[in-house]
């Protein structure tokens, strides 16, 4: 090993490169028998890298209960701001001269909250620092509350890669949120936490479940949805990529109505916002159709290789289904191009776009008919 690496390991503040390098501390620690720590926060990062890679790259992956290989793969990627990028394959077994002669190298260095990166890095820190108390772990999971703090706008909001304003697509602001949140109620998994990042983020928290209230629609005076990302300074929707237009948008409203019904002992405020977005959810679902997924010969295209076509068929007892874009003013469904066009219909969409984007989801119905009277009752609302 190079000197400089020795010292940063002595002091604790680099990754280890492989097993073979581990100091005695963490051989040791390796040996144990811990438990299993939910890896499918990082899905979202594992679906892109499979997309991208995995045709050409099979990997081997390590156990759930392998927390101190999987934590120390995290650490070899955290940046020097103390975030993660995006896409990387988490819990792979893959060398990690490997996995960066296959990725761009500016890729690697970019951090972000996109595809549900950062937050679930430090909450998986944080689980291993307490199963296993030791600091190294600990100690990226500070650097990255501060990559956090530092990130928050005054608005109260944080940003995604594809533009500066509040994001809620990705579950940027959402997955941030629940991990302050859980910061600031205490969870066990944060007892090392010093008083002065619990008061942080507990202050960070506030800020950003009142900007999330302001922001949800109106349309015509009564309150609907949210977009995929709002303006810091009016907090009205924005556009994203150039096929992220302003809009009602159905998956992201139904991420945050989730993250609104967790919250114990909720506001009124936070209560008329459930109630009005459940109830457009309702109202907007689509009836009478469902999507087929179709077996095509493989078409590359720059990020990801499409090997399926999608259909709309008409379909009586399909169950509801919700789409991505809905109009700020007609609250109507719509798609887009990559061009920015607008288009009404899915065979609209190119192929690309209609194969590599989420444009219509089930998810909702869940939380209409399940989640939403459960909460009401839990509550006392009914």
């Amino acid at each position: 090993m190079k000197f400089a690496v020795v010292i940063a390991l002595l002091i604790g503040t680099a990754p280890i490169a492989s097993a073979q390098d581990w100091p005695l501390e963490i051989v040791e620690a390796s040996k144990q028998k811990y438990a299993p720590i939910d890896l499918s926060r990082f899905n979202d990062n594992i679906g892109h890298w499979m997309r991208k890679y995995g045709r050409d790259y099979p990997v081997e992956t390590y156990s759930e209960d392998q927390i101190i290989h999987i934590a120390e793969s995290l650490l070899r990627y955290q940046n020097e701001d103390g975030g993660w990028p995006k896409d990387v394959h988490w819990y792979a077994t893959m060398p990690e001269e490997k996995m960066r002669s296959i990725m761009d190298a500016k890729h690697l260095a970019r951090s972000t909250f996109d595809n549900r990166t950062t937050h679930s890095h430090i909450a998986y820190l944080a689980e291993v620092r307490h199963q296993t108390g030791l600091k190294r772990y600990g100690d990226a999971a500070n650097r990255g509350l501060e990559y956090v703090f530092r990130g928050q706008r005054a608005s109260g909001g944080w940003r995604g890669s594809d533009v500066d304003a509040i994001t809620y697509n990705d579950s940027v602001m959402t997955g941030v949120m629940r991990l302050l949140r859980d910061i600031a109620e205490g969870k066990p998994q944060y007892a090392w936490l010093d008083d002065v990042r619990r008061e942080k983020a507990t202050e960070a928290y506030h800020r950003a479940l009142d900007v999330t209230l302001a922001c949800q629609i109106k349309v015509d005076d009564r309150l609907t949805g949210w977009c995929q990302q709002h303006s810091h300074e009016t907090l009205e929707p924005v556009k994203a990529r150039t096929y992220e237009l302003p809009s009602i948008c159905g998956a992201e409203t139904n991420d945050i109505v989730k993250f609104l019904m967790e919250i114990e002992k909720p506001s009124p405020e936070v209560i008329a916002s459930v109630d009005a977005a459940t109830t457009w959810l309702d109202r907007v679902g689509i009836e009478g159709i469902r999507i087929e997924t179709i077996d095509i010969e493989p078409v590359r295209y720059r990020s990801y290789t499409s090997t399926i076509d999608r259909i709309i068929v008409e379909d009586p007892d399909a169950p509801r289904l919700w789409a991505r874009y809905y109009d700020l003013e007609t609250e109507k469904p719509f798609f887009a191009n990559r061009d920015g066009s607008r288009v009404y219909t899915l065979a609209e969409v190119e192929h690309e776009r209609r194969t590599g984007y989420g444009w219509y989801s089930g998810a909702p119905e869940s939380t209409v008919k399940h989640v939403y009277p459960q909460w009401r009752k839990r509550n006392g609302l009914d």
